[in-house]
């Protein structure tokens, strides 16, 4: 029977050229059926943009011309000849000032100085902990050179512009599907999904997503949402799937912990940072900004708030009105000056200690089975190709962040724990207590092309422990004051605990 059945199927292909080439030298005309329509042949495309990007649809404040900050010859037909001069990307830096700042050219001026545009803070930050003696004005300004005497400070500035400024306004970001985006003025004005460019309509008000864009991992903004990254060994990473583990649009996947109680209430982003509370540290609401407010006193600046009733009253982005709650028991009369707010209100907080970040030039990649997803979608596609493809292996090499130029050395990372229940509440250098995460507790090391160590976990000067706000406001509890008693000072500790007893 199989035999059979081959050779039937060999009849069949055979007979198929000869079939398809007999009917070529029929008489066409006299052989087709009366009722089949002749197919128009298509017509030449018409200038302009349309014709090949039907789907792009304009709001209704650019509802210009695409040459007008897009450029090429918007009276061509002809692919080649439309696209001369072309920019792809006009939001972006390098062009901003011309395709947006016609009309925008005030917020592109305070844009441009803002801490979301330049980082400087956070580079800053990591550079002076390491040793630098400069503050620079921007991560544009971050030496891609070794710095003669100072090959210490060389591989941090190597591992800020290659493995952690991923998430800058001159980047599209990492490749996972919820943190790419636009580039510019686009990275918080145009709506991206699964990755790709969700709609050519420019929104006013940036969407959570695009704050989460940037702000996913364990930063603040993830923990609004009471997102906390799992660890990387895969043993630590869940849920387990027959295959492959569930899709990660933020890199790792992630536990699902508390929300912040605005988030619970239906409060976005933007509706305690507004765009010039961005920009402008005057502009900027603290917790007592809106809970401290108490009838006569003047209202706060931002323009979502509202005085009814001797209430507070804040309208959100999305047009709901809520009523802010004062501040009323005595803790905060008591211990305000001296206590933080997230001190007794955090529900949980950001807690991964020690950070270790290992630049290798070296090809053994075997030691790294259990740690390829490491929210770094490079280094993933490099390990897994490396790993498990019988294709000629990838040398460790990664991207500049800010350069776009692909350079010797994988930047690795992994942690010694990540924690979020232990919060590290410790008294700052201006006398106030507060939260603390070890985000400069970091430990780098350096491996060169023959295995040989470079630089032997590397630290900086101190513990790494800098004060921050976690975004996971929540009821204070019973037994508030046993987080920061102890740190409260001697002579103050004993008289508010007789007036407590009294």
């Amino acid at each position: 029977m199989m035999l059979k059945k081959i050779i039937l199927y060999s009849f069949v292909l055979c007979a198929l050229p000869l079939a398809i080439l007999t009917a070529g030298c029929k008489n066409n005309e006299a052989d087709k059926p009366a009722n089949v329509p002749q197919s128009p042949l298509p017509s030449p495309l018409e200038p302009g943009c349309m014709p090949c990007h039907p789907a792009v649809t304009l709001d209704k404040n650019h509802s210009f011309a695409c040459t007008d900050c897009h450029r090429g010859d918007n009276s061509a037909s002809d692919k080649e000849s439309a696209h001369k001069g072309l920019v792809y990307k006009p939001a972006h830096p390098d062009h901003m000032a011309v395709s947006c700042g016609g009309c925008h050219s005030e917020q592109i001026q305070r844009y441009e100085n803002s801490l979301h545009f330049t980082l400087n803070n956070a580079v800053n930050l990591t550079r002076l902990h390491f040793g630098a003696d400069n503050k620079l004005d921007s991560l544009l300004d971050i030496p891609l050179q070794h710095q003669q005497g100072n090959e210490k400070l060389a591989v941090v500035d190597d591992m800020l512009r290659r493995n952690c400024l991923r998430c800058h306004v001159y980047s599209s970001g990492d490749s996972y599907s919820a943190v790419r985006r636009a580039t510019g003025c686009g990275a918080c004005h145009l709506a991206f999904s699964k990755g790709k460019l969700e709609s050519h309509t420019f929104t006013k008000t940036p969407s959570d997503k695009q704050c989460l864009s940037c702000h996913y991992g364990n930063r603040v903004g993830a923990d609004y949402y009471g997102k906390y990254e799992h660890d990387l060994n895969w043993e630590y990473r869940t849920p387990y799937g027959e295959e492959y583990y569930s899709p990660r649009p933020y890199g790792v996947e992630q536990h699902n912990l508390s929300a912040d109680i605005h988030k619970q209430r239906g409060l976005f982003c933007v509706d305690c940072h507004s765009t010039k509370g961005l920009s402008d540290k005057t502009a900027r609401l603290q917790c007592n900004s809106c809970h401290g407010w108490k009838p006569g006193d003047p209202k706060p600046i931002n323009k979502n708030l509202t005085v009814a009733d001797d209430k507070l009253m804040l309208s959100s982005v999305r047009g709901k009105r809520h009523e802010i709650p004062a501040m009323v028991h005595p803790a905060h009369e008591q211990y305000g000056k001296e206590v933080s707010c997230q001190v007794c209100h955090a529900k949980w907080s950001f807690n991964d200690s020690t950070t270790h970040l290992l630049r290798s030039e070296y090809d053994d990649f075997d030691q790294w089975e259990r740690l390829t997803v490491q929210s770094n979608s490079w280094v993933e596609k490099f390990l897994n190709h490396n790993l498990y493809s019988d294709d000629d292996e990838i040398p460790p090499v990664a991207w500049d962040g800010i350069s776009g130029e692909m350079r010797s050395g994988i930047w690795y990372q992994g942690y010694t724990e990540r924690r979020w229940e232990r919060m590290i509440i410790r008294r700052d250098k201006d006398g106030i207590i507060k939260v603390f995460r070890p985000i400069l507790d970091l430990s780098i090391s350096a491996v060169d092309q023959d295995g040989k160590v470079i630089f032997d976990n590397l630290t900086g000067n101190g513990d790494g422990l800098l004060p921050y706000t976690p975004h996971t406001t929540g009821p204070a509890g019973m037994f508030y004051l046993s987080r920061f008693s102890h740190l409260l000072l001697t002579e103050d500790r004993g008289q508010k605990t007789e007036d407590k007893m009294q």
